[in-house]
């Protein structure tokens, strides 16, 4: 072990500044001597002007007239019948019903219905949804419907939907 401090102290020692170095500290200062920092200026702040803010003569833009659709002089339109009696498949959602098939009769085409487990044998002409929606064609991959529901001003409109077969996804 003293063998190993001895080594490591003569090591040491030959390192130490012995002036053998000289020619490379002159040349390290005159290297450094030309060279100076170059550091942009910094940018010029420009200064704060604050905008007035008058919003007291603008339409209120959450107002509910803002959004409603214009009023319709006629007030006529399409409406539900409300007398008629229910069909049993307009108790479910749109989206509750499955269509599972089809078949044809007399050259009529009914389209099988699954909902809850149970099987609805439906035609055109036949109530489906909770959309006082009525079935207009019924073809091998969908059943469209001609649904009837109120928009914003309160007035029915109609709206066609789909009921896709089983095998392909949800309802459009």
């Amino acid at each position: 072990m003293r063998r190993f401090l001895v080594l490591v102290c003569i090591v040491l020692a030959s390192c130490a500044d012995s002036g053998d170095h000289e020619d490379l500290r002159q040349w390290m200062n005159d290297a450094a001597k030309d060279i100076k920092g170059r550091i942009p200026p910094l940018p010029q702040v420009k200064p704060y002007e604050p905008v007035a803010y008058d919003a007291g003569n603008l339409i209120d833009p959450f107002k509910p007239a803002k959004i409603a659709p214009e009023k319709k002089a006629s007030g006529g339109g399409v409406q539900p019948n409300f007398d008629r009696p229910r069909e049993p498949l307009e108790a479910y959602p749109l989206e509750s019903l499955k269509y599972v098939g089809v078949m044809s009769r007399k050259n009529a085409a009914y389209a099988i219905v699954q909902v809850d487990g149970s099987l609805y044998q439906v035609r055109a002409g036949n109530y489906l949804g909770q959309n006082f929606g009525v079935i207009t064609k019924i073809t091998e991959s969908e059943v469209v419907l001609k649904e009837l529901v109120q928009d914003a001003a309160g007035d029915w409109v109609e709206r066609v939907s789909s009921l896709l077969l089983q095998g392909q996804e949800g309802t459009k």
